[in-house]
Parts: C-alpha cells; structure tokens; sequence
C-alpha cells in the first residue's frame, strides 16, 4: 500500500549535507547517499528547503542561499535519470509519470534577501516555489516562534513579502513563524498556506507546534500541515513511532483529513552527514539533537508511518491521502500559479 501511494516529505534538510562536500561531488554525494534512501522510503515528492546557518548571517546569507540553490540544480541535473527539479504541478505530474522523484525548492526563513522583498522574485526564476519568513529567532520580515514573548506581528517588509509571494506564485509556509506572525499571515492571505514541518501543539506544549485554532484556520484556506518527526516535538520522553502517529490522527481531527501530510525534518540523519564526531549531538531548542524515534532517523523508515497508521485501523485512502496525496493536490492545484 505504501508503494501504491504518492509519497510527499516536505522538509528534508539533505541540501546542507550535499553542500558540506566539495562542489564536484555534488550530484555524486546525492545519489550515494540520498537517493537510495528515498527510493528505499518510496519518497515521489521531496521539498528541499534551503536553510541558513547562522554563520553565514546576514553577510554571507544570500551567497549561501544562492549556493544551495545551484547545487539543487546540480545534482537534478546529475541525477536525472532519477529526480527532477519542478516548478509546477504539471512538472511534478510528469516527474511521477516518469518514474522520477519530483523536487521542490524552498526558502526556511529567507534570510538572504532582508528586507529586499522583491528579490522573492530572482529566487523565483531560480526555481524557489515554496518560502517561510523567519526560523526561531528575528529577521527583517518576522519573528520565529523561539519569540513568542514578544508578541509580534510580520513587519512591513513582511506584509509586502506576503502579497509579493501571492502575486509571483510562491507557498507560504508557516512553520517556524512566531504565533502572532501565523495569525497575521492567516488573516492576510488569500491563497491556501503549508506548514511545511510543524505538529500539534495540543499534544505537545512546544512553541515549535502549532494551536488547534492555527491548524483550523490553515484548513479553512484550503492549506495542508505536515507533521514534523522530530522526537522531542513529539513528546517530552516517549520518542515512538506511536507518539508521531497521535499527532496525525489529531490533526486530522481538527484539520481534516484532506488538510494533513508528513514533513519529517529528518534532523539526525542530515548532522549525521554535516557535524564531526567532536560535536555530533547538536542542541535544539534546548534539545539534544540525538534524541529521534528508532527507524525514522531517515527517508528509509517511512513506510513505518504507513504501518503505524494501518495498525490503529486507518483506511487505506486515508493513509494515502497523509502520506502525500494532499500535498500532491495542493501542488497540483496552487504551486507555481501567480495569482491571475
């Protein structure tokens, strides 16, 4: 049933390890390394977000987001036999009538463009379909969850960048935006949004997970929110297979069940790839990194979800329609349409 479905991971950080090799083994490190665990995990649709370290903020941001942008160019291009890089839901239609897995680019928190709103743009043409405003600190268009406290709303730069993205034809993603932001994004939007890799903060207190009453309101626009499988998001020492699965079956609850999908932040596997083993267990919001739920440290332990789901007696087109076939609509219907 798993191979039958279309399945969607909506963040998937894999372009930081492909970045971390040298640029000749770009195309070469994806398919050794990543390739056979996307096939492994039946993954067809892949958003790869481009994220920013800190040490490259804000100097070096956007040559870095420029950076990563390429070497999602280069290994599509490298591996075309297998992916490819899409801008459309016609693209991604063809990718999987091909047999190939359907990438999508993505902007976490877009640091590289300030408050330069119309460079949405230029990243645009470079393929970006997809973009968040902060990650959990402050930027020049929003604050991230990690400022809560603060209570802020999108700045103006930001409320500019919303419209800007409505008009070129680019999905907001919400997640990693501060409370206050996911409102005002809510209330200003006119197209459907994503919560590209956020869960249910009723069922764990997480700033990081997002209200019954921002899910419902993601729903009611018609968007989708993909549950991320970081374990500590998840609950606070239960890191199973199970915790993630009460946290779809809530969502879709409250949201749906054509408004939930899977967006895993596969965290260990990507500081597998990245961090010397001095320091491999990076803190997260005040979380070791090491802490994951056992078989989904990768792409590979997907189909896990599929068994959990079908375990607790799921139907069958219900579980496809989490494990891709929303996103795979959403896509089809909104990715890469300017508005007319």
């Amino acid at each position: 049933m798993h191979r039958r479905s279309v399945v969607a991971d909506t963040h998937n950080d894999l372009l930081c390890a492909v970045t971390a090799r040298p640029v000749d083994q770009w195309a070469s490190f994806f398919r050794e390394q990543w390739l056979p665990q996307l096939i492994a995990g039946g993954v067809n649709i892949q958003v790869l977000p481009v994220f920013i370290d800190d040490e490259y903020r804000p100097e070096g941001a956007l040559r870095r987001t420029l950076r990563m942008i390429e070497a999602a160019h280069r290994l599509a291009a490298g591996n075309a036999d297998a992916v490819r890089l899409c801008h459309d839901g016609a693209e991604i239609d063809a990718a999987l009538g091909e047999g190939r897995i359907a990438l999508v680019l993505a902007l976490e928190s877009a640091p590289g463009i300030g408050e330069d709103v119309e460079l949405l743009e230029t990243l645009y043409r470079l393929g970006v379909r997809i973009a968040s405003l902060a990650h959990f600190g402050r930027t020049a268009l929003a604050d991230g969850s990690g400022e809560d406290a603060a209570g802020s709303r999108l700045t103006r730069a930001g409320v500019a960048a919303v419209a800007e993205m409505e008009r070129i034809g680019m999905m907001f993603d919400i997640s990693h935006l501060g409370a206050a932001g996911v409102g005002h994004v809510l209330e200003l939007a006119t197209r459907p949004v994503i919560a590209t890799h956020s869960s249910a903060r009723a069922l764990r207190d997480h700033h990081r997970n997002l209200t019954d009453d921002q899910v419902k309101a993601t729903a009611a626009g018609g968007g989708v929110v993909c549950v991320n499988f970081f374990a500590p998001f998840l609950h606070e020492s239960d890191y199973t297979v199970d915790r993630l699965a009460d946290h779809i079956e809530h969502l879709a609850n409250v949201a749906g069940i054509d408004h939930v999908g899977l967006g895993p932040d596969f965290v260990q596997e990507v500081l597998a790839d990245t961090t010397p083993p001095c320091c491999a267990h990076a803190v997260i919001e005040g979380v070791p990194s090491d802490q994951y739920l056992p078989g989904l440290e990768g792409p590979a332990g997907l189909p896990l979800v599929t068994e959990a789901l079908l375990r607790r007696g799921w139907a069958a087109d219900d579980i496809a329609r989490v494990l891709g076939g929303n996103v795979h609509r959403l896509f089809r219907d909104r990715l890469g349409r300017p508005t007319a």
